[in-house]
Parts: structure tokens; C-alpha cells; sequence
């Protein structure tokens, strides 16, 4: 067994294993063990994607003495190698740009807690990614609420904890409905390995029965997910959730917590139940609907919003749409497409966060529309940050967001059918919302208002932003290679 083979389970377990002592630490020793860790983890992930990559074949790790179909199994491959560093980078870049408003929004006694939750979330999102047993997926599934809460309502304001409330109460509805569909799938297979229900899941389907149970299992499972992806109409706690948060909050939880669950699901349509399963009880056409809802009324409210913090927080749910309507087209193409969205949208809004808190720290500490007046001028990178991440939500070409909307046209036109034409529109009208919205943010703050010095901001939140800064034009000049990634990790993860 190669080495590196025991790089997932490490990395879940050390990151649960920090965010216990990080609980008892002072600050600052909570802080440098927090970071230096999510640091290691990612060399790991960069160690597991590597490795996958150079042998073009995916690897599964054993837990303890019980093989499949009774122990516990992670598995690893191009995609998860490449999600888990993805996870990593953004988590330690957010963690490093919103240091700073720490001091400001949460109490001294109370940060080495959020390093601790920050451990516990990251330990969650890695086990989304790796794990082969789909009952510990479940686990991981609340932990990642817990920590999520956590993490919206550290501020101790009302707003945060009535935000934090909200999405407890909508999140365990969904954790609710996943777990009643795992258990059927458990009654109707009698595994909880994800390659044994496949399995068993292809021979209840050849043979004609269970129908049903396998219709109501999928759609429990699926509206579960929704809910905790905030996929329209379900995304009613995502607004506050992202709008009163801390600005590293923010980032995380828009950038990767509803990632995660869009993961999960993914596996569950190929490793779980099977693809040709899922269109043939015809759920990606519903998912494919309610994308594109998703998709209009995301960004109607969006240009609702006089708060730009609010503004950034609905385009989320027009975002998440996309993803979808990818897979809803019920094709490979729209679901590469639908991957590549997740790896753009979360590169781009946690940079349009984290710029958005510098960018209202020069301005009074306001985030109105009218309040952001030439605040572009006052804080030259954060301006330019959240330009960025503006011209790849709107899909402006050298930005990841064009290569996401290309990508997701050219699988729509492949379909030639009545999905292509509601597609290509949508996709139009879709992109002259988003157009509206961040162009007219754009303009605000970089509208001469009064002269005025630039704002001091640490040397770690301005190098976090120029990261983040290249992470969306790499996905823009280099998608070739991320999408040639994303091809070669998906036939891996069939």
C-alpha cells in the first residue's frame, strides 16, 4: 500500500483532532494551529491529487480490520483529490483575509472556538468528499451544520443568531429527509457502502422491483440536498446566513459548505444509485426546473437589494441554479459543466466577500449601495478583487465565469431538444440580470465621491485577495486543464 493512501483519513481525522484542542487553546495558539494544519491538509490533498493523477486510477482505503461490505472505506480519485485541495485553498485563504475583523466581531474568548469550528467544518467537507460509506456521510452531514451555526452566530448579535436559527431549522429539515431516504435505501439494500448499494442497486432495478421505494429513496435524498444547497425555493435562510456573518464566515460558507452537499449529491447519482437510474425516474428534468427558477428569481432579487453584502448573498442562489440546470440536462457535458461551475463560483464569492468587508471598512463601515461611493478609489485592491469576482459572475471572457456559461451552452446545444432552447435563453437572460446588478455595484464604488487615503489593511488579507485574484483568471485563461481534470476524475468516478 502506497503511502499516500493514508493521506484522506489523516486529513479528516487531524482536522477533527485540532478543533478539539484548538477549543482549550488561547487565541493566537488557536490561530497558529488552525492555519499551519489546514496548511498541511493541503499539501496532502495536492499529495492525494497528484498521485491520482500521475497513476490515472483512483484508490480505496480500508478502515480498520472489516472489509466491504461491512467496515468502513474512504475512496480517492482525480476529482476528490482535486475538490479536497480546492476545499483546502479556499478555506485557508478565507481563514487568512478575515483574520483581522475577528478582533472586531467576535470576542477575544471566543476566537479560539471559531478556529476550533473553522477544524470541525473543514474535517466535514473533507469527509463529503472522500468518504465510501454513505452512513458516515450523514455524520459528517450534521457535523457540518453544527460547525456551520457555529460559525454564523459566533458574533452573538441578534441578527447573527435569529440568521443562525434560520438556518438550523431549514438545514435539519434537510438532514431529516436525507437520512429517511438513506435509511430506505438501507432497508431496500442492506448496505451502506456506497460501491455495494450500486450494486445491489442494479440488480433491484433489472429485476423490476422496489420501483417505487427507489423513486420516493431518490427523491428524499435529492430534496434533502436542495435544501441544504439552497437550491429556489428552499434558500430562504441563505440571505442572513451570508449577510450577518463575520466576512470569513461568509466566504467559507458560500464558497464551500453548499458545495459540499452538491458533491455528496453527485456521488449518490453515480456511485450510489447510478446515472441511467437517476434519468430514468426523470428527477434531472425536475432539477433541471427548478435550476432554472433558480437561476431568474436569484437574480430579480439580487437587483432587489439595496445592502450589497445582501446583493452578493442572493446571487448565490442564482449560482447555485446553474449547477442544477447542469444537472439537469441529464448529460456527462452538463454535469462537467455543472463541476467546473462549483470550482468558479466558490473562487469568485468568497473573493467578492472578502473584498466587500474591506470595501465597507472605507466607507464607514456601511455596505449600502449609496454608502459604497468611491470606495473602489479608497481601497484599490479591494476594488479590484471585487471586480473581478463581478466580471466572472457576469461572465466577462479571461474570467472562469465565461468558460462556465460557454461550457454550459455547448452541452445544451449537443441535447437539440426543447432543454436546449430553455437553456440558451435562460442562460441570455440569466447573464443580463447578473449584468445589471454587479456592473451597477461596480460603478458605485468606483464613482469619485471625496478625496480620501487609502485604508490600512494587513499584508495577510491583501495577499489572500491577489490569490484569490488569480484563482479566478486561472480558471478563466487555463480552464483547458481544470476541465481536462474534470473529464479524466469523472470517468474515474463512475
Amino acid at each position: 500500500m502506497n503511502f499516500i493512501w493514508n493521506f484522506p483519513l489523516f486529513s479528516v481525522v487531524s482536522c477533527l483532532f485540532c478543533g478539539v484542542i484548538c477549543s482549550v487553546l488561547p487565541r493566537r495558539a488557536a490561530k497558529t494551529l488552525c492555519w499551519s494544519l489546514v496548511s498541511i491538509v493541503t499539501l496532502m490533498s495536492a499529495g492525494v491529487l497528484y498521485f491520482t493523477a500521475s497513476t490515472g486510477e483512483s484508490f480505496t482505503y480500508m478502515m480498520g480490520h472489516y472489509p466491504a461490505p461491512w467496515g468502513n472505506e474512504v475512496r480517492a480519485g482525480i476529482l476528490e483529490g482535486a475538490m479536497a485541495l480546492f476545499f483546502c485553498v479556499v478555506m485557508l485563504l478565507s481563514l487568512v483575509a478575515g483574520a483581522k475583523y475577528l478582533d472586531k466581531d467576535v470576542e477575544e474568548s471566543k476566537q479560539n472556538l471559531y478556529y476550533s469550528l473553522s477544524n470541525l467544518m473543514l474535517s466535514s467537507l473533507l469527509a463529503l468528499v472522500y468518504t465510501n460509506d454513505i452512513f458516515t456521510a450523514y455524520v459528517f452531514v450534521e457535523i457540518n451544520t453544527i460547525a456551520a451555526c457555529g460559525l454564523i452566530m459566533i458574533k452573538g448579535n441578534g441578527r447573527s443568531l435569529l440568521a443562525s436559527a434560520k438556518y438550523m431549522i431549514m438545514s435539519l429539515l434537510g438532514s431529516g429527509m436525507l437520512l429517511l431516504g438513506i435509511t430506505m435505501l438501507y432497508d431496500v439494500t442492506g448496505h451502506l457502502l456506497m460501491t455495494s448499494i450500486h450494486e445491489e442497486v442494479q440488480n433491484i432495478v433489472s429485476s423490476g422491483s422496489y420501483s417505487e421505494p427507489m423513486t420516493v429513496i431518490i427523491a428524499l435524498m435529492c430534496v434533502g440536498l436542495a435544501i441544504k444547497s439552497a437550491l429556489y425555493p428552499f434558500h430562504s435562510w441563505l440571505p442572513d446566513a451570508y449577510g450577518y456573518s463575520t466576512p470569513s464566515s461568509s466566504a467559507i460558507l458560500s464558497s464551500l459548505v453548499s458545495k459540499a452537499y452538491i458533491f455528496l449529491l453527485l456521488k449518490i447519482f453515480f456511485r450510489v444509485i447510478g446515472w441511467e437510474v437517476i434519468l430514468d425516474n426523470k428527477i434531472t428534468d425536475i432539477l433541471f426546473v427548478f435550476g432554472i427558477i433558480g437561476m431568474m428569481m436569484g437574480s430579480i432579487s439580487a437587483i432587489m437589494q439595496k445592502d450589497i453584502k445582501k446583493m452578493v448573498a442572493y446571487s448565490s442562489v442564482a449560482q447555485i441554479g446553474y449547477i442544477y440546470m447542469g444537472f439537469g440536462l441529464g448529460t456527462l457535458e452538463g454535469v462537467i459543466a455543472s463541476i467546473f461551475h462549483i470550482f468558479m463560483h466558490a473562487s469568485a464569492k468568497s473573493m467578492l466577500f472578502i473584498s466587500l468587508a474591506e470595501l465597507g471598512e472605507v466607507s464607514r463601515g456601511k455596505t449600502l449601495l449609496t454608502k459604497l461611493k468611491g470606495a473602489g478609489y479608497r481601497n484599490k485592491l479591494a476594488g479590484v478583487a471585487f471586480t473581478t469576482g463581478a466580471f466572472s459572475m457576469i461572465g466577462i471572457p479571461l474570467f472562469g465565469g465565461f468558460i462556465s456559461k460557454i461550457l454550459f451552452a455547448s452541452a445544451a446545444v449537443d441535447m437539440n431538444s426543447t432543454k436546449m432552447v430553455v437553456t440558451l435563453v435562460a442562460l441570455a437572460v440569466s447573464t443580463l440580470l447578473n449584468a445589471w446588478y454587479f456592473f451597477r455595484a461596480v460603478i458605485r464604488i468606483y464613482t469619485p465621491h471625496r478625496k480620501e487615503k487609502d485604508k490600512y489593511f494587513s499584508i495577510s488579507t491583501a495577499a489572500a485577495m491577489v490569490a484569490f485574484i488569480a484563482l479566478n483568471v486561472f480558471f478563466g485563461i487555463f480552464s483547458d486543464i481544470v476541465i481536462e481534470g474534470i473529464q479524466t476524475g469523472l470517468a474515474m468516478f463512475l
